[in-house]
């Protein structure tokens, strides 16, 4: 019995290749989508979680009465939370983004040729750091790893690439950054930290190393014992649950209101699990990952997983008109129901198996682009954190049982008398018409709200993109800094900006420590106008150090006074006593217009005269306000912009021009590694997450068309060998080709209609909630939903007439020679 299933559903397969063909593709392509994605999926929800305290450890964050959380907490919070609630068992502080700079050898140890290198991937830490989270040692112990002040902590690649095969340990290590020049001792190496981490250094020094003043080179902000200086990542220990983290909040903000009632700051505690992804969309802690992008990817996956079973069982129910006869003779000659259940259950899942065969060869061969799409190295192997590949084939296994258990009782549910005299089975008249129109109509219906929800999103990527945004970007190369040397910088640095001025595709150069694209200095508050009102002191301002240069290197236009002179950015703000604002700040200073302001003093410790009024400008992207800002004049070592001229003669070979700027930075900073970057493309990648949102409905919506236009081709051909003998008599009777064309396709086009209009509110709600997001954003114009309506006609259109057209030129003769 089992023998002769499997043989009529293989005959039947090769009997019906075309519509074989399209269900093994469908399914595949589908079922290949879901796969990747799950990929991904699996991958963001497996970060941080192979901690073995991760339960334990809670991230200390800070709110304030506007409702924004900062990760960046004060050193000196930590040991006083240790201090005052028994609760914290223990705590590890991390600054993540204060320890890079230049790394050097003086002692000439390490085994590589080159002299220093310039390093990213740094971090200060607490002596708890490897016992409160699983970075397993390769070398040393764990427990005393950084307990000591001047000392460093490698991984094993970094190990590798400063000493070879040689032994690190005891080997010493001079860091040059903010902090100064720092001898380290080697004192453990630890397993390169996983991909799958937050926390992923190449090299941890010593916290403890900043007790020291000596070691802090002027920055106080940085000391261990301040309340004031907010740059470390703060974890407390707490009891293993059940625990009432809320309570323990309560109590740290009632302390904190009692000692400072003028602190209108809140603590928050966040699970170290939800420091990835939150619990839930409405959290207002900060997270790392996008637990919105893993929603809308999962829903992405199981709509085109639905969509290729709809197209299953749409063709699968309109091909049971086929067999109509055979469900009949079989009940005739004693075949009961469970019997044709099964045999039809089995070829639905032969069919289901054959796709998910495919989908397997779809994935290996697309496992590559993939991970270049995404960034991330995946594989199927990442299906196995927290058995993922269980749920997926679960859901796998439900949608073939379920798609395939109606396509099995549809077939079983014609009665036999009917079925022999041929009764009642038209496409149009079958039982199954009203839901292969209902599927049809919700695959197109997705399909057109992914196309427009496309064309939004890069509608918004062109807005930000080309928005002018107050600041010129094009030909500025920023060359990172010098770390390391002997001597001040100052003399050398003079005699660069000579050079430079000198060359004649230069047109501007400055030397400023905020660019546009990345953050400010600091934020403050207490910043006041004379005679203030009430809570002006509490309002916070974004504080950029520049040099008088940076205005017209930039492009960046006054609306009242003067810029900085060369005197008062040699100076300082702190001796000059000037400070400029932009228009946002003379708004919320109180001042009643930019004219006004200029001359005013302002009160931020002592008082400080407003020069000049810069005109608000884009520092950030345009998902973002503008912010108020401060700038303060200095001329100092730091980071270089040059403007390069847009002359085709002098602004041409451009990688020769890099050369020289790297003889002239290499001459004057000997031993510093010049590394450089373009200001455009690194203002750019503040909008990663929305091209990458783009390239996702871009894919998914082409995907989904695809498939749906799969199923609409199979059923228009169905339909059409269903009509072979009414065209041929039409085709006798003087009917056109046109006229037979709109025949057969009229009834689709209908169905792709109440699709297009279906799609369009839901889809505008959508993307008008995704809007909201940005400050700046581009209309929802009519169009685009025209556009996408119109898209999926044609479509619609060109999948359906293949097969009309086919029909209708068919000679009449043969046609009604057809049985």
């Amino acid at each position: 019995m089992l023998t002769n299933y499997i043989k009529i559903a293989l005959r039947n397969l090769r009997k019906n290749r075309v519509f074989s063909l399209i269900n093994i593709t469908g399914l595949a392509l589908g079922i290949a989508a879901f796969v990747l994605i799950l990929e991904y999926v699996a991958y963001e929800r497996s970060v941080n979680t192979f901690h073995k305290n991760l339960p334990t450890l809670y991230r200390l964050l800070s709110q304030n009465r506007t409702g924004d959380v900062w990760v960046d907490m004060a050193p000196a919070v930590a040991p006083l939370a240790k201090q005052q609630f028994p609760e914290v068992k223990d705590f590890c502080r991390v600054a993540e983004h204060s320890a890079g700079g230049i790394v050097s050898f003086p002692n000439g140890k390490a085994t590589t040729t080159q002299e220093s290198f310039r390093e990213a991937n740094l971090a200060y830490a607490d002596a708890s750091f490897f016992t409160l989270f699983t970075f397993p040692l390769v070398q040393g112990t764990a427990t005393t790893a950084l307990t000591q002040p001047n000392t460093v902590a490698l991984s094993q690649s970094q190990a590798r690439k400063y000493f070879g095969t040689a032994k690190p340990l005891g080997n010493v290590l001079m860091l040059n950054n903010q902090f100064g020049k720092t001898l380290y001792t080697v004192t453990a190496v630890y397993a390169d930290m996983p991909q799958n981490s937050d926390l992923a250094f190449d090299a941890v020094f010593s916290l403890q190393t900043l007790a020291n003043p000596a070691n802090l080179n002027g920055n106080d902000w940085a000391r261990l014992d301040s309340f004031y200086g907010t740059y470390l990542t703060t974890f407390l220990q707490l009891p293993e649950q059940p625990f009432d983290a809320k309570a323990l909040e309560a109590k740290f903000n009632a302390f904190v209101k009692k000692t400072n009632p003028e602190n209108d700051n809140l603590f928050l505690l966040q699970p170290a699990a939800n420091i990835h992804l939150a619990a839930s969309l409405s959290d207002v802690y900060r997270t790392s990952g996008s637990l919105g992008f893993v929603y809308l990817l999962s829903g992405i996956a199981g709509l085109i997983l639905l969509i290729a079973w709809f197209n299953y069982i749409n063709l699968s129910t309109a091909g049971a008109l086929k067999r109509a006869k055979e469900v009949g003779v079989r009940k005739v000659i004693g075949a009961g129901q469970g019997q044709l259940i099964g045999q039809f259950l089995g070829e639905s899942l032969l069919l289901n198996v054959l796709g998910f065969g495919l989908a397997l060869i779809l994935v290996i061969s697309l496992q590559q682009g993939f991970n270049e799409f995404v960034k991330k190295d995946l594989s199927l192997n990442v299906l196995n954190a927290n058995n993922f590949w269980l749920s997926g084939l679960g859901m796998l296994i439900l949608g073939a049982l379920a798609s395939g258990g109606y396509v099995a009782f549809a077939l079983t549910s014609f009665q036999p008398i009917q079925t022999l005299k041929g009764a009642g089975l038209s496409t149009r008249t079958s039982k199954g018409g009203w839901l292969r129109k209902t599927l049809v109509v919700a695959q197109f219906s997705a399909s057109v709200a992914l196309v427009i929800a496309t064309l939004v999103l890069y509608r918004q990527l062109q807005y930000m993109q080309n928005k002018d945004l107050g600041v010129r970007l094009t030909q500025r190369i920023i060359i990172k800094r010098p770390e390391i040397g002997k001597g001040p910088f100052a003399p050398r640095t003079s005699m660069l900006e000579n050079q430079l001025a000198q060359l004649p595709y230069v047109k501007s150069f400055c030397q400023t420590t905020i660019v546009p694209g990345n953050f400010y200095n600091f934020s403050a508050d207490g910043i006041t106008k004379q005679n203030p009102k009430p809570g002006d002191d509490k309002k916070n301002y974004s504080m950029g150090i520049i040099d008088d240069r940076f205005l017209k290197t930039y492009e960046i236009g006054l609306v009242a006074g003067r810029n900085f002179t060369v005197n008062e950015a040699e100076l300082g703000w702190e001796k000059s006593g000037k400070l400029m604002v932009n228009e946002k700040a003379v708004r919320q200073l109180g001042f009643a217009s930019a004219e006004k302001a200029v001359g005013q003093l302002i009160n931020w410790g002592k008082p400080y005269e407003i020069v000049g009024v810069v005109k608000d400008y884009h520092h950030q992207g345009l998902q973002q306000a503008i912010d108020p800002v401060i700038f303060m004049p200095r001329r100092s070592v730091s980071d270089l912009t040059v403007q390069l001229t847009t002359d085709p003669v002098q602004g041409g070979r451009l990688p020769e021009k890099i050369a020289e700027l790297e003889r002239l930075y290499k001459a004057s900073y000997p031993g510093n590694p010049f590394e450089f970057y373009f200001a455009d493309e690194n203002y750019n990648k503040q909008y990663q997450s929305e091209q990458q949102y783009g390239q996702v409905f871009t894919v998914a919506s082409a995907l989904a068309i695809f498939i749906a236009c799969l199923g609409l081709f199979g059923l228009a051909t169905f339909t059409t060998e269903q009509r072979t003998k009414e065209i041929g008599v039409r085709k006798v009777l003087g009917a056109s080709v046109t006229s037979i064309v709109t025949l057969l396709s009229k009834d689709f086009l209908k169905l792709v209609l109440i699709a297009i209009l279906i799609a369009s509110p839901i889809a505008w709600w959508a993307m008008h909630k995704w809007l909201q997001n940005f400050e700046y954003k581009t209309d929802l114009s009519w169009w685009v939903f025209a556009l996408s309506g119109l898209l999926a006609v044609g479509i619609a259109v060109l999948t359906v007439s293949f097969q009309s057209i086919r029909a209708a030129l068919m000679n009449p003769v043969k046609s009604l020679k057809t049985e």
